[in-house]
């Protein structure tokens, strides 16, 4: 049998989505996780992964439904590889719909209601094309919508304050090639730092370090992207040197940052 060569397809990203398909014919990625909604649409093959200590096994026509900050893989699930298209969702723009709720967590990260396929569908339809504002819009709305009324979370203990976490996420925006510590986030937020942390991580799905550290990664990619040298990059993005980015970028992305630019540049 021939032996397919894997493949990945980017889209212009907007300032809200990044949209992706790709083709894996055996081992994908190592395990990593990130502080996004993945949410992938399974179009041939079985795309199997581990996902909160199990196995999973999404079939054509599944959605595929990774909360931030979980841990996961990528295999092929049989011998004919995989091909899915997915596109990738800050939690803070889903919070902006929500209004402040915990976050939608679809169990198992595998999903046939046709509320979740039919929203993250309609995103990805055609990826020639970038998606009009208005329509990207709507689509970021009917995921969020959909997202929400499928999960299980819909009983909150605690009131979150979404102001305090917010003030927090937005300084650590402004900075994010700084050093930021925990009692400038109290002073910032005006809030203690556990407060902040349990309440930071129900709406935002990761801790502010975390937060923080995978901003610096987004900035990392994007000049990864344009041929900048990794050593360039590293110093740029508040790394210690080349090595500790490529530490923390195999552990986000499952892939070391030159693997990763020769999938996102192969045609």
């Amino acid at each position: 049998m021939e032996n397919k060569k894997d493949w990945t397809r980017i889209t212009q990203t907007s300032s809200k989505i990044e949209r992706m398909e790709a083709f894996f014919s055996g081992y994908g990625f190592a395990p990593h996780r990130h502080d996004t909604y993945a949410l992938g649409i399974t179009l041939n093959g079985v795309h199997s992964f581990n996902y909160q200590k199990t196995m999973r096994h999404s079939l054509p026509g599944n959605a595929v439904v990774i909360h931030p900050d979980e841990l996961h893989d990528g295999e092929a699930g049989t011998e004919a590889g995989f091909h899915y298209k997915i596109l990738y969702i800050q939690p803070e723009i889903i919070q902006e719909i929500i209004g402040g709720n915990p976050l939608p967590f679809i169990p198992g990260g595998i999903s046939s209601d046709q509320r979740i396929v039919s929203a993250i569908s309609n995103m990805l339809i055609s990826l020639d094309f970038q998606l009009d504002s208005l329509e990207e819009e709507d689509g970021i709305y009917d995921i969020a919508q959909a997202l929400h009324s499928a999960s299980q979370t819909g009983r909150q203990r605690r009131k979150l304050n979404y102001k305090a976490a917010e003030l927090a996420r937005q300084f650590m925006l402004d900075t994010s090639s700084a050093i930021v510590t925990m009692d400038q986030l109290e002073q910032i937020s005006g809030t203690d730092r556990w407060s902040l942390s349990r309440d930071f991580r129900a709406l935002f799905g990761t801790s502010p370090y975390r937060y923080l550290s995978l901003r610096r990664l987004d900035k990392a990619k994007r000049m990864i992207i344009t041929g900048t040298a990794l050593v360039d990059v590293a110093a740029a993005c508040g790394f210690t040197d080349q090595s500790h980015m490529t530490h923390h970028f195999s552990k986000v992305y499952g892939l070391p940052p030159g693997r990763w630019a020769d999938l996102m540049l192969r045609s």
